[in-house]
C-alpha cells in the first residue's frame, strides 16, 4: 500500500480526471473542498448526535427540525467529494483523514441542554456559512463556474438552517 507522496505516476494517472482549470486550481479547489467536506461531516454527526439526544417540552418539534437538517447536511457530502473529484483531485479517505482536516467542534458531552444543542448548532452552521463563503472566493478566483454555483446554495441552505435555530432559540 502506498501514501500519497510515493504514488506512482500509473498510480497517480489511474485517479487523473480531465480537467480544463489549472493545476493550482485543481490542487487548491480541491483541498478546499476536502476540508469543507471534513466540516460537513462534522456538523452531520454533531446534528445527529443532538436530534438523538434531544430531550424536553419540544422534544418532538426539534426532533424532527434536527433530523431534517441532518438529511439536508449529508445531502452535501457526496456532490462535495465529486467535485473534488470532477476536476481532478482527491478527496476524504476515513474518519481519521476527516477529524485532522474538520474546523467544527466535537460535542461529546453527556448531557446538552436543548437550547444549548441549538445554540451550538446555529452557530456552527454560520461558521459553516464562512467558510462556505472561503470556498466560494477561492473557487472564483480560478474562475471555477460550477464549484461556486454548488457553493451559492449550500450558504443558502446553511443560512437557512442558521434562521431557524436562531428562531427556535430566541427567547
Amino acid at each position: 500500500m502506498t501514501n500519497n507522496n510515493s504514488l506512482t505516476k500509473i498510480e497517480r494517472s489511474a485517479l487523473a480526471t480531465p480537467t480544463d482549470l489549472s493545476t493550482n486550481a485543481t490542487t487548491d479547489v480541491a483541498a478546499a473542498l476536502t476540508a469543507l467536506l471534513a466540516d460537513v461531516f462534522a456538523l452531520y454527526f454533531k446534528t445527529k448526535n443532538f436530534h438523538w439526544h434531544m430531550s424536553g417540552p419540544h422534544f418532538r418539534d426539534y426532533h424532527l427540525m434536527l433530523d431534517e437538517q441532518g438529511e439536508q447536511i449529508f445531502a452535501m457530502t457526496d456532490d462535495i467529494a465529486e467535485r473534488a473529484r470532477k476536476i481532478g483531485g482527491t478527496t476524504l479517505r476515513s474518519l481519521g483523514h476527516a477529524s485532522r482536516l474538520q474546523r467544527l467542534l466535537d460535542n461529546d458531552a453527556e448531557f446538552v441542554t436543548p437550547e444549548d444543542m441549538l445554540a451550538e448548532l446555529r452557530d456552527d452552521n454560520e461558521q459553516l456559512v464562512a467558510v462556505l463563503r472561503e470556498v466560494h472566493v477561492l473557487a472564483s478566483d480560478y474562475d471555477d463556474a460550477a464549484t461556486t454555483s454548488l457553493v451559492e446554495n449550500w450558504i443558502d441552505q446553511a443560512e437557512r438552517r442558521t434562521w431557524f435555530l436562531f428562531e427556535a432559540t430566541r427567547r
